[in-house]
């Protein structure tokens, strides 16, 4: 780094500790770097920092810093994180569904199975749908590579559940433990009309195949009880809305999906840095896995052949950094993450990548913007509130990370793909 970058970084960490030590109300606790960054631009920040129980955020940052060995050192800074505190965690838990199905492909050990093999998916009961064309895949051919694709880069809602029907509740509760991700729990699959509890107990069957010849099936199963919670008669908000009538009591989470955002922090880690962490918590897979989960965790809608997205801008699915702007990203920049949005609860998890200036850092955040407490009426203010926060968050780490002084400039070649 130049001797002028030193100097404006110091003079930037020099402006922000005089900012709180004389400007700042004498009540405010400075616990962290996380923590003087956020207060060092109140008008981005203030009034949600200041209502923490109503807007319930909680971000996770984490620095990384290499030796000459390029070998990772993380330094993690927190606000406002509680395991204890449940968001819903909306599309973010196809994240680790994905990393399971590539898991349980390879596991399988089973000669000409992988995710490129063709599959379908049967129905046995209501309301199951079979699927043994998908037009938007190559050849109109379905696969768990098409499907992981569409959860990535869209957040394709049907991809996921055909990722369900392949592992099953108790399945992935098993490879959760396993893996010490205790806080995680995906139960349900997502947006099925007339989904009850009872029915995702049941995955229908399964078929890998390779022209006429079967190379795995997979039978209908029925999980013995559906996964218990962390938590005990969990009720948010004051209302919500069903069948077009507002109840106006307490909308029961209990039975829901269940992500704590330091589970989602350490699974882009792992991804990302599979070699950092301790072996129980990594996926069992192979470097063209993880080439492939780099490939489609970072693609633009626009760079993707199959499926073809015209409609979807280059941020859908990126909310930290860009928000919901519908600007060009440029190439020099990409965020490998998973997003999540619904019931007013908007969560990011991602990886930030600058190749020109070298930057790299981890940064995961989740917001609650319901103004009115009541879930299902889509009365959310995401566009005032929480797409801006997002955004501005991503912008405030992105840009002290420019200057952060590094003694080695990190090596990011592993992490250039090709895109579709």
């Amino acid at each position: 780094m130049s001797q002028t970058k030193h100097i404006i970084f110091y003079l930037l960490v020099a402006f922000i500790t005089w900012l709180f030590t004389s400007c700042q109300a004498p009540q405010k606790n400075y616990q962290n770097t996380l923590d003087s960054l956020l207060q060092s631009q109140p008008q981005h920040f203030d009034t949600i920092l200041n209502n923490p129980k109503k807007y319930q955020v909680q971000i996770i940052y984490t620095q990384i810093d290499r030796d000459t060995q390029q070998i990772p050192r993380f330094t993690t800074h927190r606000w406002n994180v509680d395991t204890s505190r449940y968001f819903y965690p909306a599309s973010t838990v196809k994240f680790p569904a994905a990393l399971l199905a590539l898991e349980k492909l390879n596991q399988l050990q089973i000669k000409n199975l992988n995710k490129y093999t063709p599959v379908r998916f049967d129905s046995v009961r209501t309301p199951q749908q079979p699927l043994y064309v998908d037009t938007t895949a190559k050849d109109s051919i379905p696969t768990l590579t098409h499907l992981i694709k569409q959860i990535f880069i869209v957040s394709d809602n049907q991809a996921y559940n055909r990722i369900f029907e392949f592992l099953g509740q108790a399945y992935m509760q098993k490879k959760f433990r396993q893996k010490s991700y205790l806080n995680t729990k995906i139960a349900h699959r997502l947006e099925v009309g007339g989904l009850t509890k009872e029915d995702n107990l049941y995955t229908s069957p399964v078929i890998f195949y390779q022209g006429q010849d079967t190379i795995y099936y997979q039978a209908a199963t029925k999980n013995k009880r559906f996964p218990s919670s962390r938590f005990t008669n969990l009720t948010l908000g004051k209302a919500y809305q069903k069948k077009g009538e507002i109840i106006t009591q307490p909308m029961d989470f209990t039975d829901y999906n269940d992500i704590a955002l330091p589970d989602l922090h350490q699974l882009i880690k792992t991804v990302m840095f599979p070699e950092a962490v301790a072996a129980h918590q990594r996926f069992d897979l192979t470097p063209q896995d993880y080439q492939f989960l780099y490939q489609v965790m970072s693609e633009l809608p626009r760079e993707s052949q199959y499926p073809t997205y015209t409609k979807e801008w280059d941020s859908y699915g990126k909310f930290l950094f860009w928000g919901n702007s519908k600007e060009k990203m440029p190439a020099n920049i990409r965020i490998f993450n998973k997003i999540g949005q619904a019931y007013g609860f908007l969560t990011d998890t991602a990886y930030f990548i600058d190749f020109a200036q070298g930057v790299e850092f981890i940064l995961s955040a989740t917001i609650f913007v319901n103004e009115n407490q009541t879930f299902n009426d889509n009365q959310y203010e995401y566009k005032e509130v929480g797409f801006p926060f997002l955004h501005q968050l991503g912008q405030l780490i992105y840009n002290y990370e420019k200057l952060r002084p590094k003694k080695v400039t990190p090596n990011l070649s592993r992490f250039r793909v090709n895109y579709d």
